[in-house]
């Protein structure tokens, strides 16, 4: 009962109008009262609605009776402030001036509840009627925008599924308020000592407010939906265009790789070095795929030239702060195109004194791929091999590096160093180390022959000289034979163990030679002392 009671205060400031007009108001379809109709029932019904409207109470209603309670106030506090002008200007006694401070600490109360219904304003539904701000739409220019665009299109249909909801919604609550009234009206004419004037009026005065809402709610929303489905075309076309640039760059990548499957398969069959055919099988995926990009980057993007200056600015930048990956990316071009290091080579590095000595696995963008074998540095030096050695592109124009088996050279040059005795036959010696060394390395001989037959072509070769090396010196411990042979450079060691086991067994086996060690002879027999020369006066 407050809510009508505070109704009737605003009728006069905002519904005397319809008093003195009552064509204006909403026409009503009642139905005459019969006999069977009792006030019983029609006050039951009115009671199950007013519950409907209270317990399932609208946004739209919250909205109404807020604005409602702002113009209460608003009145309320023009009354105040009369009241206060006329005991100010009275005579001041204990009694008027504790009024006037009753009445000032009502106007304060009041002026906050106005402030917090500013938002209100003249109208009730003002941030109900306005619907929610559309985005600018996106402006789809790649195949990733595609999602874009879906997803805004269909934020925007949510947008007006919820702004048309809130019209049905209070489409339906005008329906019900109009059964209210038609009820209001019944129960006036049932029984005519009721009175249900102020809550009639009430009620009509609210259903006008809501029928205007309504009318402006659906013209907006049609202007809504025009909009929504005029952004939505313009996407729409953009999304249609670019998928058809997506299918033409997908075809055109899938001619690249179709042109690069056919060349590997050319290169298959032409070349038959596995080593060179991994090479080129690398060379031609990096080719097809730096086309795609070029090919994806040209397409779209919207201004090349501004690529390039960025991209002018950033390799500056990058070439800085990046030096030992840029000089890495360099290196890998001269290795592949130089053709100075292959897959499969057989390479020493030396970095920091540590010598590192494998075959490569793998020659990437950044690096080489390098597995550490069982040779004679490892014995030597590091005692330890198997390991993975990731060497930086960029050491071949620092560090140094030998290839043992370039130019499809397989075979290198091993030695193999024994001392005899001074009193050793030497010759025979001499004889019997070429002899091994010529019958192990026979078949790496004639390899080598032919492989630096084919290096003429390309190198200034002095010396052709393939057969087994024998050499002498004199060591202070005896006479040292140096035998140099040509043996396979991915398997030195186990030919120089072979041969170094022979040599041993040879020379054992002759009676006139003796392999000399560093030795120490004692002499224990007695010391004769020699006479002294008598020195004689002149």
């Amino acid at each position: 009962m407050k809510w009508y009671c505070l109704l009737i205060g605003t009728l006069f400031v905002l519904g005397s109008s319809l008093h003195a007009s009552p064509k204006n108001e909403p026409k009503f379809i009642e139905s005459a009262p019969t006999n069977e109709t009792t006030i019983e029932e029609v006050k039951h019904e009115l009671s199950q609605i007013n519950k409907e409207l209270t317990k399932d109470s609208s946004i739209w209603t919250k909205s109404y009776n807020s604005y409602m309670a702002y113009q209460g106030s608003r009145k309320n506090l023009r009354e105040v402030q009369h009241r206060i002008i006329e005991l100010q200007d009275r005579p001041s006694t204990t009694e008027r001036r504790l009024e006037i401070e009753a009445l000032q600490a009502k106007e304060k109360i009041l002026t906050d509840q106005i402030d917090q219904f500013r938002a209100q304003g003249t109208s009730p539904f003002v941030s109900l009627l306005k619907p929610d701000a559309i985005e600018n739409a996106p402006k789809i220019t790649n195949p990733f925008g595609i999602i874009t665009g879906f997803s805004y299109t269909k934020r925007l249909h949510g947008q007006y599924k919820d702004y048309t909801l809130k019209a049905e919604e209070l489409r339906e609550l005008t329906d019900v308020m109009q059964r209210q009234v038609v009820l209001y009206r019944k129960l006036m004419k049932l029984d005519k000592k009721s009175d249900y004037e102020v809550e009639l009026d009430a009620t009509l005065l609210q259903i006008e407010k809501f029928k205007l809402a309504l009318d402006t709610l659906t013209s907006t929303a049609d202007v809504y939906g025009k909009r929504v489905e005029s952004i939505e075309a313009k996407i729409n076309n953009e999304i249609k265009d670019q998928i058809y640039k997506l299918l033409n760059i997908s075809f055109v990548i899938l001619i690249l790789f179709a042109i690069a499957f056919l060349i590997k398969r050319i290169v298959k069959r032409y070349i038959t070095d596995n080593e060179r055919f991994y090479m080129a099988n690398k060379i031609v995926t990096f080719v097809t795929v730096t086309l795609v990009v070029l090919v994806l980057l040209f397409t779209f993007m919207d201004n090349v030239e501004y690529l390039a200056t960025v991209l002018g600015f950033a390799s500056a930048g990058l070439a800085i702060a990046l030096r030992d990956w840029f000089m890495s990316i360099i290196g890998w071009f001269v290795i592949v195109f130089g053709g100075s290091i292959h897959v499969g080579d057989r390479v020493r590095f030396v970095k920091e004194g540590m010598e590192y000595v494998g075959d490569v696995l793998d020659i990437s963008l950044l690096r080489i791929t390098l597995m550490e074998d069982v040779t004679l540095t490892t014995v030597m030096n590091n005692r330890r091999a198997g390991r993975i050695v990731f060497v930086p592109n960029n050491y071949i124009f620092t560090s140094m590096i030998a290839n043992y088996s370039h130019a499809s050279l397989k075979t290198v040059w091993d030695g193999i160093d024994i001392t005899i005795t001074f009193d050793s036959n030497h010759k025979k010696a001499l004889s019997i180390v070429k002899e091994i060394c010529r019958k192990y390395s026979k078949g790496y001989t004639e390899i080598t022959r032919k492989q630096i037959n084919k290096l003429r072509d390309r190198y200034s070769l002095k010396n052709v000289n393939v057969e087994p090396r024998i050499f002498t010196f004199i060591e202070p411990n005896g006479l040292k034979i140096s035998a140099w042979y040509l043996t396979n450079a991915y398997a030195t060691l186990t030919l120089r163990s072979t041969i170094s086991a022979d040599i041993v067994d040879a020379f054992n086996a002759e009676h006139d030679i003796t392999i000399a060690y560093p030795t120490q002879t004692f002499y224990t027999g007695p010391i004769e002392k020699k006479q002294q020369p008598i020195m004689e006066d002149a």
